[in-house]
């Protein structure tokens, strides 16, 4: 089996994740290359496979691709997941699922669509009606981009004043940005849940923490994790929320809201560095499984098309 993985080039050269794909990769046999959307040129033709290049070569094409591009997937690297798609080969996340989770309020408005709970959300632009926001989220409130990771991009606003200065702000930077607004969930200040879905299985769950008093608590700004037991709530609501972007691989943020959880956020590409240490669980294996499974499943599909034809 041969298998790309599609992600920016680090400039401080391959980190843990990658590290941890390649030792798995090796124990299943499996021939990975990790491949930048730089590196790769396309060209719109009848040729179909050949119309890929990797480094100006024609080579042979992976038996699937995992995209871990993410909420910083560019217009060219959704172009490059889009032709693999055309050519037939399997797509992990697809570009439609990468590109909705991207778009946080569109994001939302598919979870909203069947149900699922989440917070109060508003979209606005400038100017911004103070006393409109204050009436149908309120304050505290959760402003937040339209695209970021990392816990970037996301501010909490205290009350009316603050709102008032971020705004000023923000407007004076840039009047024709759009913004999302969310009602702020306190019930657990600082702690919120990361929930991993691979191929529409639960894998576990992480309580994460902050540290520095922030409401934030991605692990990459320092916060900490820990193992935290999945109950039938969380299961049910992380596989309802993946299936319905779309994924099948996510990392679905969980706020802590009375006896149940609100849907904060759904990651295409989540980090597992973290993850893996608090849980234990094997992240980089489970997911070449699946990859694995998705190239058997397409080789199922069409293997009896090639087939000769009865007389």
């Amino acid at each position: 089996m041969k298998l790309w993985i599609l992600q920016k080039a680090a400039a401080a050269g391959p980190g843990y994740e990658e590290q941890r794909f390649h030792e798995e990769a090796a124990i299943l046999g499996i021939a990975l290359e990790v491949v930048s959307p730089d590196e790769i040129d396309l060209i719109v033709t009848r040729g179909g496979r050949r119309s890929i290049r990797l480094r100006g070569e024609e080579v042979e094409l992976p038996d699937a691709l995992l995209a871990r591009t993410g909420s910083g997937t560019s217009y060219f690297s959704l172009a490059i997941l889009r032709q693999f798609e055309h050519l037939g080969v399997p797509v992990i996340n697809s570009s439609r699922a990468i590109e909705a989770v991207k778009d946080k309020l569109y994001c939302q408005q598919l979870l909203a669509q069947i149900n699922l709970p989440i917070p109060r959300t508003m979209l606005v632009r400038f100017p911004v009606d103070s006393e409109l926001v204050e009436r149908q989220i309120g304050f505290p409130c959760v402003v937040k981009v339209l695209a970021g990771s990392y816990g970037e991009g996301i501010y909490l606003s205290r009350d009316r004043e603050s709102f008032r200065d971020l705004m000023e702000l923000v407007a004076s930077l840039d009047a024709g940005k759009s913004l999302i607004l969310q009602e702020y969930i306190g019930e657990r200040p600082g702690q919120d849940l990361r929930v991993w879905v691979i191929g529409g299985r639960v894998v576990g769950a992480m309580l994460r923490r902050s540290v520095d008093g922030s409401f934030k608590a991605n692990i990459t700004r320092g916060g900490q994790g820990e193992n935290f037991p999945v109950d039938e709530a969380i299961d049910v609501l992380a596989r309802d929320c993946a299936q319905t972007l779309g994924l099948e691989i996510a990392g679905i943020d969980l706020l802590f809201d009375g006896d149940g959880y609100r849907v904060c956020e759904a990651n295409s590409n989540p980090g597992f560095s973290g993850f893996e240490a608090a849980t234990g669980a094997n992240v980089a294996r489970q997911i070449l499984q699946h990859c694995h499974w998705r190239i058997r499943r397409q080789l199922a599909v069409l293997e009896p098309a090639a087939l000769p034809m009865r007389a």
